[in-house]
């Protein structure tokens, strides 16, 4: 098609030349008598003509070229009569370079980000299957045990239908826990705004927590000069939530006889809390992957204490949908600190 377009532009061109030469000849031939002056004139009439439309024809050509090229890397439905509102005609083909150059940039980024997703994706497949193995494979053993004739053995029935209760509670508590977090991603999880006082809400969550902290003997403790008629806008329920998880967090990897506080700070239109222990603290390692879904520090010892691996993902995402943000600092063997923002009601 290209090549087709090109004889014809050659052979127009060609032809105007021909009529121009003839022309030029007729002119010395038969008015010779006449001024040169006349005759250059014509001769300069003539070259404007076929300048203008030989430059006509191959700017056109040009352009029915490049109008594809647009269509597919803008996507847009450009025409031939369009296109210049698009760009700039005298740097047609400057400005489809630096796109073309553009174009590949943003693939070249697009197949490293696919590619990142991909090693995301398989590391999520193996680390779900990984979690949800583990219970089955438990329920499975009890089960068997109990239809080989445990069941009619009181020494060991209850107590395998026990663990066997426990194994499906794991199981449970893993798909809420992804339940919960593929809402929040998908927006799905509507937040119920409410205005509600910080410090009672804190207080609330340390008599939850009651009988675990004082099994480690960790103290739960406020900060000091906190003004306790503080009040914040969010979703009581989900900061809840997330004060949960990380008080918990904190008894679970926390040093015995040690102690949480719990902070909170007024900054202009939003409150800071700090939820800070003294415990074993996270290797600097870690603390970039730490609110990834299924990341462990002590993956023994988190699998012990029933957690899914999942619950400092939730917070991150509870926080990030108030529009707010999270942080974690931490040194291992002196404790954590994470700290988020609350919107002032």
């Amino acid at each position: 098609m290209i090549h087709t377009s090109s004889k014809k532009i050659s052979l127009i061109i060609a032809l105007l030349t021909v009529c121009f030469i003839v022309f030029c000849g007729l002119l010395i031939i038969n008015f010779a008598e006449y001024k040169w002056i006349i005759i250059s004139s014509a001769i300069f009439i003539v070259f404007v003509c076929i300048y203008i439309t030989s430059n006509t024809l191959i700017s056109r050509f040009i352009v029915s070229k490049v109008v594809p090229l647009y269509k597919t890397i803008l996507n847009k439905d450009l025409t031939v009569a369009n296109l210049s509102e698009s760009i700039n005609e005298k740097e047609l083909l400057s400005n489809t370079k630096d796109l073309v150059n553009d174009l590949n940039s943003n693939q070249l980024k697009e197949i490293s980000d696919l590619k990142k997703l991909e090693v995301y994706r398989r590391e999520f497949i193996g680390n779900v299957s990984h979690e949800l193995k583990t219970p089955i494979f438990n329920i499975q053993g009890y089960i068997l045990t109990l239809l080989e004739g445990g069941l009619e053995d009181p020494t060991i029935n209850l107590k395998y239908l026990e663990r066997t209760e426990k194994s499906i509670n794991r199981l449970i508590t893993i798909v809420d826990d992804l339940e919960a977090i593929s809402r929040l991603e998908s927006g799905e999880l509507k937040l119920e705004y409410e205005k509600f006082n910080l410090y009672q809400l804190i207080a609330d969550v340390f008599e939850s927590l009651e009988i675990a902290s004082s099994q480690k003997k960790i103290k739960l403790l406020f900060g000091k000069n906190l003004d306790k008629s503080t009040n914040v806008l969010a979703d009581r329920k989900r900061i809840t939530q997330v004060l949960t998880n990380l008080i918990s967090n904190s008894i679970f990897y926390g040093s015995s006889e040690g102690s949480t506080i719990v902070s909170f700070f007024v900054i202009h239109e939003n409150v800071m809390v700090e939820v800070s222990d003294n415990g074993i603290g996270i290797a600097e390692k870690h603390l970039n992957r730490i609110f990834d879904r299924f990341y462990r520090v002590d993956k023994s010892r988190s699998r012990e204490q029933g957690g899914t691996g999942l619950g400092l993902s939730i917070v991150k995402h509870i926080i990030e949908a108030h529009n707010q943000s999270i942080s974690v600092r931490s040194k291992a063997g002196e404790g954590t600190s994470f700290t988020f923002t609350l919107q002032k009601a």
